[in-house]
């Protein structure tokens, strides 16, 4: 198992994509801290592992942030992969959208990376080995219409990703983000099939396809990989695909 006697930390884990990635870390062997402010669901979910434990955070709170890692480090050991995957959306034009509401999306989605990444890379300096993988969207590749905030925090997350990796160069850390498409998650089911028609995988993507790229990048197997960008969105940001009878 790639995971096995590693720790992770997941954030947004509760439920949609985080869930689908604490399982496929439990599944390799990893030992997960399931963080979360959906404290009903996290506990439940961590419930379904004896390796897993539940952790309400508030990505925008550093304090709260320090106390996690030093609770998770007593609990289950020194963290080895941190999955910045905790975020919100709220549509809003640039005309829109209040200046609350914006800074909100950035606070949760860009701060609450940095926020990880500032507390976790010490010790994983220290130890000179470690894995970061933030969760972008692929709205963070190109522009889309009604989300200013939103789309700015996921242009940020991917500028920040590059950046950190080349901090971290020489440390044995490896930083890079993924870049989900619209997926079947609480955030994602709302959305017009219309997003997705035209792609050249012409249908909404699953949790647990974004799981396998994100296990990738978190495991050994892309140890020659930093600082990359990785789109899981069925073709969504190459343009529109002309589709023959019957193609899935």
């Amino acid at each position: 198992m790639r995971f096995e006697g590693k720790v992770a930390i997941v954030t947004g884990g509760a439920r949609g994509m985080g869930a689908a990635h604490v399982r496929g870390l439990v599944a390799e062997g990893a030992r997960v801290a399931v963080c979360d402010v959906l404290d009903e669901e996290g506990e439940t979910l961590a419930g379904e592992f004896p390796q897993a434990r539940y952790h309400h955070l508030d990505v925008t709170d550093e304090a709260r942030w320090r106390a996690v890692v030093r609770t998770v480090e007593d609990a289950l050991g020194p963290v080895d992969v941190l999955v910045n995957n905790a975020g919100i959306m709220h549509r809003g034009s640039v005309e829109e959208q209040s200046p609350e509401d914006f800074r909100r999306i950035l606070d949760v989605n860009l701060v609450g990376a940095f926020l990880g990444m500032h507390t976790v890379l010490p010790g994983m300096r220290d130890r000179g080995h470690g894995a970061v993988v933030n969760v972008s969207s692929a709205t963070g590749m190109t522009g889309f219409a009604g989300s200013v905030g939103y789309v700015a925090s996921k242009w940020g997350v991917r500028g920040m990703t590059k950046a950190a990796a080349l901090d971290m160069a020489g440390t044995g850390i490896r930083i890079n983000s993924v870049h989900p498409g619209v997926i079947r998650t609480p955030m994602g089911e709302a959305a017009s099939p219309e997003l997705f028609a035209h792609q050249p995988v012409p249908r909404i993507g699953e949790p647990d396809e974004v799981t396998r790229m994100v296990l990738f990048l978190a495991c050994d197997d892309a140890s020659y990989t930093t600082g990359g960008e990785f789109l899981v969105d069925g073709g969504q940001t190459i343009g529109h695909a002309r589709h023959t009878s019957g193609q899935r």
